[in-house]
């Protein structure tokens, strides 16, 4: 492989091993307000205990979810110099925002949340998880936009062979813009809804204790994936008309692009009729009394992390060989570094981003065999443990 392939490689790995990251805590964060705001009303014992367990989980996320991400920033000055010295004052304006809003607003607010267990007013706790939420929507809006920029360049004008940013609002009107951010909060709230269903799930299937807790659990679980699920096809399906306007050499490449893009609108039609399916038997509690379906709920849990990276293939592979669509080829943005210095990059990062996304899920793993916790206790220890 020469240098541009390993580069694109090098990239296709971070990015999809850091995408994996952010649908959890996306999905996860929407559901951990709708917990603590019904504790906050109600100040019912199970919502509180609730919110502390899931946000556990939450925060070991993040927190290795930012490693990725900071890792991933370097390569655009890594190995796609010719993408910043080209498309910089564009493309980097959205990144910059996304930065200060992932960086410093979201950590800020996450942090204060954590170490604010009984320490801060119950009213303004729970605007600092609402907060977190918000910011981290923020940041994925700011990271869409870019992308959107490269997919379909708007609001620049070409100055001395680059491009400078002369329009503000037309990354953000962006026909490639609305429909996939649309897409991608759709796909975090199922992610987080199919993920808190199959972990309850699992515990009901280890004749939990908890049966209160986990009956709470599965059913906001299953009712966000069913109703994220539909907006999620939608926006999938809404998507189509805007690539054949403004991408129509994808159509050329269907016959291979059409596998990653047939498993996603597989996977994404099984979730809809599955969590549609559980919704009645919801009712008396009859899902908790099945066996059956409570597997199919623990199996499911891989699944909208699988249909993300077929979709992000689908969306990034065949928009090759242009890296900002009809402006600059993805062959000459690459860095000038030998082939020799991106294979070592490529197994350093690969192999850190491995590690990473094992400890993750280890981590995860231990939090939700030990069950929630009799008496709740502050999140802060065990992130100082991390």
């Amino acid at each position: 492989m020469d240098t541009l392939d390993l580069a694109r490689l090098q990239f296709a790995v971070t990015t999809s091993f850091h995408f994996l990251f952010v649908l959890l805590t996306l999905g996860l964060v929407t559901l951990i307000v709708v917990m603590q705001t019904r504790f906050t009303l109600t100040r019912a014992p199970v919502h509180e205990r609730m919110t502390k367990f899931w946000g556990r989980i939450y925060v070991i996320n993040y927190a290795l979810g930012i490693v990725t991400g900071v890792v991933m920033e370097f390569q655009f000055g890594l190995n796609w110099s010719g993408l910043a010295s080209y498309a910089g004052d564009v493309f980097g304006a959205p990144l910059a925002l996304e930065t200060l809003v992932a960086f410093f607003l979201e950590s800020t607010f996450l942090g204060l949340w954590i170490f604010g267990w009984g320490r801060l007013n119950r009213w303004v706790h729970l605007a600092l998880i609402w907060l977190t939420a918000l910011t981290a929507y923020a940041s994925a809006f700011w990271i869409m936009a870019a992308n959107g920029f490269l997919q379909h360049p708007v609001g620049y004008e070409e100055r001395d062979g680059v491009l400078r940013l002369v329009d503000f609002g037309a990354l953000l009107t962006n026909p490639t813009f609305g429909t996939a951010l649309t897409h991608v909060v759709f796909a975090a709230l199922t992610t987080g809804g199919v993920f808190v269903t199959g972990v309850s799930a699992y515990h009901f299937i280890k004749c939990t204790g908890e049966v209160e807790f986990f009956r709470r659990s599965l059913r906001l679980g299953v009712v966000v994936t069913a109703v994220a699920t539909p907006f999620l096809i939608g926006a999938g399906f809404g998507q189509f008309p805007i690539i054949g306007t403004y991408q129509p050499h994808k159509e050329d490449a269907a016959p291979w692009l059409g596998v990653p893009l047939g498993f996603m609108i597989l996977i994404g039609m099984s979730l809809l009729l599955a969590s549609w399916a559980a919704v009645p038997l919801l009712f008396r509690d009859w899902v908790i009394r099945m066996r059956f379906p409570l597997y199919l709920m623990v199996i499911g849990i891989p699944l909208p992390f699988c249909a993300a990276i077929f979709g992000w293939l689908f969306r990034e592979i065949g928009r090759q060989p242009w890296l900002v669509y009809g402006l600059l080829r993805t062959e000459d943005a690459v860095s000038h570094v030998s082939a020799a210095s991106m294979t070592t990059s490529l197994v350093v990062f690969s192999s850190m981003f491995l590690l990473l996304a094992v400890t993750d899920w280890a981590l995860i793993a231990r939090a939700v065999r030990s069950g929630p916790e009799t008496t709740p206790r502050p999140i802060a220890p065990l992130v100082v443990s991390l």
